[in-house]
């Protein structure tokens, strides 16, 4: 598995888990609205903990709303290795030697500022060898800039 193939597919990865994420969001919406706002409410029942149930109910589909959203990331994460399951082993060692490597070369995350904000500290973003070499440019321009002072660009 080559350098610009394993971005590649990191790249992909990480698409798959945002496509997921609406779909994901906007079915636990549904769900959960469909169920909990059309709940019956008795005007002579007791609040829910202290709360009129209707905003109890209102509380929890947004919850569900959230954990939907939240989810929507893994699901897709895990979609994407089931189509790609036979470079299962290769991704995962080249994941390895990523991060160590990212973990090396980022800048230390104290040292930000205002005026110097930290760049891409996971590495996220990355998806060619173009793209890493631009993250290593960022990453040397945050540790020039913080060691003496913020030049005005």
């Amino acid at each position: 598995l080559t350098w610009d193939r394993y971005l590649n597919l990191r790249k992909q990865r990480r698409l798959a888990g945002m496509v997921t994420t609406v779909p994901s969001t906007i079915l636990a919406a549904a769900a959960s609205g469909s169920y909990f706002l059309t709940q019956e409410i008795d005007p002579t029942s007791s609040p829910i903990a202290g709360v009129d149930p209707v905003y109890v109910y209102a509380l929890l589909t947004l919850g569900c709303t959230g954990l939907g959203y939240l989810l929507g990331p893994s699901l897709g994460s895990g979609v994407w290795s089931l189509f790609h399951g036979k470079n299962r082993k290769q991704i995962e060692e080249k994941d390895k030697l990523f991060f160590e490597h990212i973990t090396k070369q980022r800048v230390d995350p104290s040292r930000q500022t205002m005026q110097n904000r930290l760049p891409d500290y996971y590495g996220e973003k990355i998806g060619s060898i173009k793209d890493y070499r631009q993250w290593l440019r960022d990453q040397s321009t945050f540790r020039r800039k913080a060691a003496h002072g913020v030049d005005d660009d």
